[in-house]
C-alpha cells in the first residue's frame, strides 16, 4: 500500500497567530454556462471544473490563512483528479512500472488508493487513453480508451466495506487515438484525436449519440492536430487544433456541422515551456450574461503571445491582448481561468517538461522559466479587451484554480533558486499573493502544470509527478493557543508566513 507523509514538515503546516489576509472584494461576475445535464457534480466533473472549460468554480477553497497539507506517493503521475457525487476521487494516473494509464479510486481523507483498474496504454499521444475524461450524472468516469472504445466506469461500494472499479458500459467508436472528451447538452458524447487517421491527414472531431447508437466524425485540414480538451456549451463544442478555433453541432439527421472556424497565428514552431506546436490553451466559455456568450483561447505568435477572445456564437473577434512580455515570458500551456468579464492566464514559458513530453523542437531552443501570470478583462458591451494586472514573480507550476465563493485564486508555484514547491493564495483583483506553504523539494513534488480540483468541503486536491496531496484550511487557535503551538513547532509556524508580492500594472486596452 502507498505511503501517506507530509515529507519534512508536520501535517499541520502552518498554524498562524495573525488571522487570514482577506483580498478587496471584486465583482467578478458570477455568471456560469448553464450546468450540463450529462455531466456530474458542478465543479469537480471534468480537469477543468465544468463542460466550459472555465477552470473556476462557485466551491470557497482552503483560504489564505493557515493550512493542513497531506500528501501521498503513489509512484504514478496523477494528470487528473475528479470528485464523484459520494466524494470519492476518481483520477487517472499513469504508474512508472509501466508508463500506463490506469483509473485510481482515491479516499478523499487519506489519499490512499481503494481500488485501480488498467487502462489501455496509447502509441500515439500520451493524452490519449483517458487523461481528459469527465464525470457522468451517475458519477461514472467517462472515457475512450486506446483501443478505440468509450467506457464509463463506475464505482461501488462492497458490503465488505471494500471498493471496486467497473466498466458498466463499452462502445467501440473506432478511434483509437482520442485526446478529448465532452457531453454536449444533447447527451452526445464528443471527442478529438489528436491526429489523422492517416499520415498528414487532419485530426478528427466528432461524436458517439447514445440515442441511435452510431458515431458521426468530422476531418480537419491536413495537418491539424489537436493536443488540448474540448469544451461544450449551449452555443456548440469548442476545439482548438494546431491552427485554428472552431465549434460543431451536431445536426438534427445525425452528423457534424462547422458552425465557425477562426485561424490564428501559430507562430514559427513550439515555445519552450509548450508541449506542442500551436495554442496551448483549451478554449474556454465564460461571460457576464449566460456564462458563454464569449470564447477565449491564446495564440502562438512569436515573440509576442495573444490572449485572444471571439463571440461565441458566430466567431467574430471581440479583441486580442499582448500576453506578458515579448521574448520573456510570453508563451503558455495552460488553459485560462475564465469567468464573467475576466480571464486569468499564467506563463509555462521555459518551464521544463520530463523528456520526450514535447513534440517537436522549440524555437528559441531553451528559455529560462520565470513565470508570470495576467489578468485581461472584456470591456463592457464586448468592445474589446483591457488588462487590469500583471504579475511578473509568479512561478506558477500549476494550472490555477477560481474560487468565486471565497474569490481567491489557487496554485503551485515553485522557488527556481530552491526548487521548493509552495501552495500559494492570489488576490484576483490586485495580481497579490496573499500567502504561501511549502509543500516540499523532491522531484515528486513537481505538479508538472497539471490542475486541482477544489471540492465542496473547500479542500484542493493537486496531483503530482509522484502522486497526489490535498490543502485543508485550519482553524484559527485564540492568542494562547497560537503561543504554544509556536513554542511546540520551534517556530515552524514561520514557515506559512503570509505575503503579498507582484508586480502590478495597467496597460492600454486592445
Amino acid at each position: 500500500m502507498p505511503r501517506s507523509h507530509s515529507q519534512a514538515f508536520p501535517v499541520t503546516m502552518v498554524i498562524a497567530l495573525l488571522g487570514p489576509v482577506s483580498c478587496s472584494d471584486v465583482a467578478l461576475g458570477q455568471t456560469y454556462p448553464p450546468s450540463n445535464p450529462f455531466m456530474g457534480p458542478v465543479g469537480t466533473s471534468t480537469m477543468h471544473a465544468n463542460a466550459a472549460s472555465s477552470g473556476a468554480t462557485t466551491y470557497s477553497g482552503p483560504g489564505s490563512g493557515p493550512v493542513s497539507i497531506v500528501q501521498q506517493n503513489s509512484s504514478a503521475v496523477f494528470a487528473s483528479i475528479l470528485m464523484a457525487s459520494d466524494g470519492m476521487l476518481m483520477c487517472v494516473a499513469t504508474k512508472y512500472v509501466d508508463a500506463t494509464p490506469w483509473v485510481q479510486l482515491v479516499d478523499p481523507v487519506s489519499l490512499a488508493t481503494v481500488a485501480e483498474m488498467k487502462l489501455v496504454k496509447s502509441n500515439t499521444s500520451d493524452l490519449a487513453g483517458g487523461i481528459y475524461s469527465y464525470l457522468d450524472d451517475q458519477s461514472r468516469l467517462v472515457l475512450v480508451n486506446a483501443d478505440g472504445d468509450l467506457q464509463r466506469i463506475a464505482h461501488t461500494q462492497q458490503p465488505n466495506g471494500s471498493w471496486q472499479l467497473s466498466v458498466a458500459e463499452s462502445v467501440p467508436i473506432g478511434y483509437p487515438d482520442v485526446v478529448g472528451v465532452v457531453p454536449d447538452y444533447s447527451g452526445n458524447v464528443w471527442f478529438a484525436t489528436a491526429q489523422g487517421t492517416t499520415p498528414g491527414a487532419g485530426a478528427v472531431i466528432g461524436y458517439y449519440s447514445p440515442t441511435s447508437s452510431q458515431t458521426y466524425a468530422y476531418t480537419l485540414p491536413a495537418g491539424e492536430a489537436i493536443a488540448n480538451s474540448i469544451s461544450s456549451s449551449p452555443d456548440g463544442v469548442a476545439i482548438a487544433s494546431t491552427a485554428a478555433l472552431y465549434v460543431f453541432e451536431a445536426t438534427t439527421t445525425g452528423g457534424v456541422t462547422e458552425t465557425w472556424r477562426q485561424a490564428y497565428d501559430r507562430g514559427p514552431a513550439r515555445k519552450p515551456g509548450q508541449l506542442s506546436w500551436g495554442t496551448g490553451s483549451t478554449p474556454a466559455f465564460f461571460g457576464p450574461d449566460t456564462g458563454f456568450e464569449y470564447i477565449t483561447i491564446t495564440n502562438n505568435a512569436s515573440p509576442q503571445e495573444s490572449i485572444l477572445v471571439f463571440d461565441s456564437s458566430d466567431g467574430t473577434p471581440i479583441g486580442s491582448a499582448p500576453f506578458l512580455t515579448a521574448g520573456v515570458n510570453s508563451g503558455t500551456e495552460n488553459a485560462s481561468l475564465a469567468v464573467g468579464n475576466s480571464i486569468y492566464l499564467t506563463s509555462t514559458y521555459g518551464y521544463e517538461y520530463p523528456p520526450g513530453a514535447a513534440t517537436g523542437p522549440s524555437d528559441p531552443a531553451s528559455a529560462t522559466f520565470v513565470g508570470g501570470m495576467q489578468r485581461v478583462d472584456v470591456l463592457p458591451g464586448g468592445v474589446g479587451l483591457t488588462t487590469v494586472w500583471e504579475n511578473h514573480t509568479l512561478t506558477s507550476a500549476a494550472l490555477p484554480r477560481l474560487s468565486t465563493g471565497d474569490n481567491l485564486i489557487y496554485t503551485v508555484e515553485v522557488d527556481v533558486a530552491t526548487n521548493m514547491y509552495n501552495f500559494v493564495s492570489l488576490d484576483p483583483t490586485t495580481g497579490q499573493v496573499l500567502s504561501t506553504t511549502p509543500i516540499g523539494n523532491a522531484s515528486l513534488d513537481n505538479t508538472l502544470q497539471m490542475v486541482g480540483t477544489l471540492g465542496p468541503s473547500g479542500v484542493l486536491y493537486q496531483g503530482t509527478e509522484g502522486g497526489l496531496f490535498s490543502v485543508s484550511a485550519v482553524p484559527e487557535p485564540g492568542l494562547f493557543t497560537g503561543l504554544v503551538t509556536m513554542l511546540a513547532a520551534g517556530g515552524g509556524w514561520l514557515r506559512g508566513r503570509k505575503r503579498a508580492r507582484g508586480d502590478e500594472r495597467t496597460a492600454s486596452s486592445f
